[in-house]
């Protein structure tokens, strides 16, 4: 990492090793085309969702998505700038032969872990996690593949803003006492119960930290109204569960890395009468971490949380390119018109203090 100050008032650019996005969503057909290159102008791989629809079950789906990545990746003149990680969808029915056939493939790197009715595009997800998923998570763990966690509940008795605490004592320790070998990141945290639990579980985990759940509290969803583009799973809690997130990013602690959860939607399906959870945060997703950073005067821990951690984890090799941040106002679009498709971008209309200097 480099930085450097003209003013005399503190770093005004940062140079860093090319960042990876460890959890992230770029859908498929012109929803992948319109997105894409907002990641790839940034990150140097991603791991990439499986829940499409249908879901990405198998390992042949799962290679027939990347081509699909990789002819956008060529149309929009980046190819070879970007690799897409690939992950499959574990469903009830999920065989540790399947599980096999990934591992072999050099491209799935993770599967995933979605509690049926969880999220966008989750209904066909786990039903009996110790139950009939039980072979495919040995599998998981002779090949050391990780499995990747939507650490909330389902259960419609338990409050939303609880999930994730509860999905802790009733899922992940269970999990982990079956499998202890097992590497686990359990995504996009958003509490402090679940902070202090991936600092001191004992054994392979890791857990990956968005933007918006370090920058926002659930205040964002209702200032001056409902918000629906602050609207995501799980969703944003407390202004004290952000500051656990903030302090656990910017720790140096390895366990902790960088995932967007960037999830785009057209502008008509979130602004719905049962609008779609998900924040784009793709175009300007290091900007928003260099802001959270800054804010704490830790920017010289990003590197390792956007850069080191999570290539470590899945025991890849950190990237050799560099990213280079400059502390210049930037105003985010209101909205972005792509192929005849219209998202918005979080915090659409507001100011970043960082930019990321283009090639």
């Amino acid at each position: 990492m480099t930085s450097k100050n003209s003013s005399g008032s503190g770093i005004d650019s940062l140079t860093i090793t090319r960042p990876d996005d460890w959890h992230l969503h770029v859908r498929d057909g012109e929803m992948l085309r319109a997105v894409l290159a907002d990641s790839a102008s940034q990150f140097g791989r991603a791991i990439i969702m499986p829940n499409l629809r249908p879901p990405v079950v198998a390992t042949e789906q799962a290679g027939a998505y990347r081509q699909r990545i990789l002819a956008a990746l060529e149309q929009a003149g980046l190819g070879g700038r970007f690799e897409p990680l690939m992950t499959l969808y574990l469903t009830d029915n999920t065989t540790a032969e399947e599980i096999g056939r990934a591992a072999q493939s050099g491209f799935v790197k993770a599967v995933k872990l979605y509690p049926a009715g969880a999220t966008t595009n989750s209904d066909a997800g786990v039903t009996d996690l110790l139950g009939r998923c039980a072979p495919a998570l040995e599998a998981l763990q002779r090949h050391g593949l990780p499995l990747l966690v939507h650490g909330e509940v389902t259960d419609p008795a338990i409050d939303l803003f609880d999930r994730e605490a509860v999905f802790i004592d009733r899922v992940m320790i269970p999990l982990r006492k079956a499998f202890p070998e097992l590497k686990v990141v359990f995504e996009h945290l958003t509490t402090k119960e679940a902070v202090a639990y991936v600092s001191q579980a004992e054994g392979p985990i890791g857990a990956t930290i968005t933007p918006q759940h370090l920058l926002y509290n659930r205040n964002a969803i209702f200032l001056g109204g409902v918000r629906p583009h602050f609207y995501c799973l799980p969703v944003l809690k407390r202004e004290t569960h952000r500051l656990a997130l903030v302090e656990a990013a910017t720790s140096g602690n390895p366990r902790f890395f960088l995932g967007t959860d960037s999830a785009p939607h057209i502008r008509g399906l979130k602004e719905h009468a049962c609008g779609c959870a998900g924040c784009y945060t793709a175009l300007h997703a290091m900007a928003l971490y260099a802001t959270a950073f800054d804010a704490m005067g830790r920017l010289d821990k990003l590197e390792a949380f956007a850069s080191f951690n999570g290539a470590d984890f899945y025991g890849l090799p950190r990237n050799t390119g560099t990213l280079t941040l400059l502390r210049r106002e930037t105003p985010i679009p209101e909205r972005l018109e792509r192929g005849g498709l219209e998202i918005v971008p979080l915090a659409g209309g507001e100011s970043l203090g960082w930019t990321v200097q283009q090639d």
